[in-house]
């Protein structure tokens, strides 16, 4: 039973091309977030009668740099096709995109789960025109008594990548997502933190059933949290012995659930043609050659290579790739102070990273710089500071982008060295703990204690090596 009550997933992964300056097939800015409603927008990607459509050459040499990334095959000849639906987004009332011949076909990317390395399977790649955005006043479908539209994003380029139902649990598609994320970020293609530049849809069914789409998924967070319902969902509908039914939901991100938005469309009810305005070209083999050769460092060989340059352990550098922002500012900082490249990626990850909670880590480069990070790490390392100063000093790097050293002053973080200073507060120590010294001489284990409790009076300020000596030699001269 728990078998069949197994869920299969597939995705279908929108990405924008935000590296391109204007459209897919206009030369509208395609820089359309921040501007007033409707203000980047021309006849071709408002649909108006007449108005001809001219292919974005960049946006295709991308879309062929994702497919060889993505181990995919590249068609070809470069083909568009209309799909006919009636959305207020929509507003020719079909959209170009590609069918009958993808960019790309085949492919996959392989993900880490909890049983091991497992390889998605890419099903194919569409080139395609971004539709309008529909703006919901109140945040919800339910909630809102009337709806916006806004053209500005209507004919952004876009690439809609879509999977095999290969994946299994709502925490490997977010996994998978993230490596996905990666090899865009590595590419140059997409700067995926920018809201609406990566948008899933997620298909969802439980093995033998139904497939349910879910549409309006705002983030990885979500997208877990909206397959994670919709599995429960499902499966109570079939404990039940009620049959799921083929459709189109939307994720509603306040109330948590998914909705039911209309049935669920099939190949035929999209009417796809050929795009007359756009006859096919080919695509030139010396193109496709060019361009692989000129692909960039992508994820999976840049975590080799910094386990192996860096002396990292591997779990830690494919953290640090998840992020090409994040890697980049690692080896910049290592450039800067290389002596300590494994405890400087763990502070990195471990303690910097849970103060920068944004999902674009736009904190990194702007307050924080790598600088900050390599002297740190030098403080550290000359025992200036210790690791729970370290840690402590975390908050005020990610939120203030102070200079390390100016830091340890402001916090008064200076380690405290000479024995003259630290002679009374171990003194102290020992009178307010007379129990603990006189089992120290027994069991000299039980020095540790006390050590602590110095450490604790001087807030972590105490070189660790001279305060146990001197807690030594003052338990000599204790009467038990």
């Amino acid at each position: 039973m728990a078998e069949e009550l197994s869920p299969v997933i597939g995705l279908e992964v929108h990405v924008q091309l935000t590296s391109l300056r204007t459209k897919l097939f206009c030369s509208c800015s395609a820089d359309y977030r921040g501007a007033p409603p409707n203000t980047h927008v021309c006849p071709v990607c408002l649909g108006f009668p007449g108005a001809l459509p001219v292919v974005n050459r960049k946006a295709v040499e991308h879309a062929i740099q994702v497919c060889l990334a993505l181990n995919g095959r590249v068609a070809e000849r470069l083909r568009f096709d209309r799909k006919h639906y009636f959305y207020p987004d929509l507003p020719k009332n079909y959209q170009i995109t590609q069918y009958l011949e993808p960019i790309c076909s085949g492919g996959y990317v392989e993900i880490e789960t909890g049983a091991g390395s497992k390889k998605v399977r890419i099903r194919r790649i569409n080139m395609e025109e971004d539709p309008g955005r529909i703006v919901y006043p109140a945040g919800s479908p339910l909630a809102s008594p009337y709806v916006l539209v806004d053209y500005n994003r209507s004919g952004v380029a876009l690439l809609e990548i879509v999977t095999e139902p290969d994946l299994s649990s709502p925490e490997e598609a977010v996994e998978f997502l993230e490596k996905l994320r990666s090899i865009l970020e590595h590419l140059g293609v997409c700067d995926c933190g920018l809201e609406g530049a990566m948008r899933v849809d997620a298909n969802v069914s439980i093995r033998g059933g139904d497939r349910v789409e879910i549409k309006n998924i705002g983030s990885f967070h979500e997208v877990k949290r909206a397959l994670a319902f919709e599995i429960t969902r499902q499966r109570d509908l079939l404990m039940k012995g009620v049959g799921v039914r083929r459709e189109t939901r939307h994720w509603d991100p306040v109330r948590k659930v998914t909705l039911p938005a209309r049935a669920k469309e099939t190949e035929e009810d999209y009417r796809y043609m050929p795009d007359p305005n756009l006859p096919p070209v080919m695509i030139p083999r010396g193109l496709v050659e060019e361009l692989r050769a000129k692909l960039p460092e992508l994820p999976d060989a840049r975590a080799k290579r910094l386990a192996s340059q860096y002396g990292l352990r591997p779990q830690l550098a494919r953290v640090l790739v998840k992020r090409k922002v994040l890697a980049d500012f690692f080896e910049d900082a290592a450039r800067l102070y290389p002596h300590s490249p494994q405890r400087m990626a763990n502070y990195l990850v471990n303690d910097l990273l849970s103060w920068l909670k944004d999902e674009d880590l736009r904190g990194l480069y702007v307050k924080v710089k790598p600088e900050h990070l390599a002297k740190l790490i030098q403080l550290l390392d000359r025992g200036v500071i210790s690791i729970r100063q370290a840690k402590e000093m975390a908050e005020h790097l990610a939120r203030k982008g102070v200079d390390p050293e100016r830091l340890v002053e402001e916090l008064g973080y200076t380690r405290i060295t000479s024995p003259d200073q630290l002679a009374p507060v171990v003194e102290e120590a020992i009178r307010e703990n007379p129990k603990a010294a006189c089992d120290a001489k027994k069991n000299p284990k039980a020095v540790n204690f006390l050590v602590g409790m110095v450490m604790r009076k001087t807030r972590g300020r105490a070189d660790p090596a001279v305060a146990r000596r001197l807690v030594e030699e003052q338990l000599s001269r204790v009467e038990c």
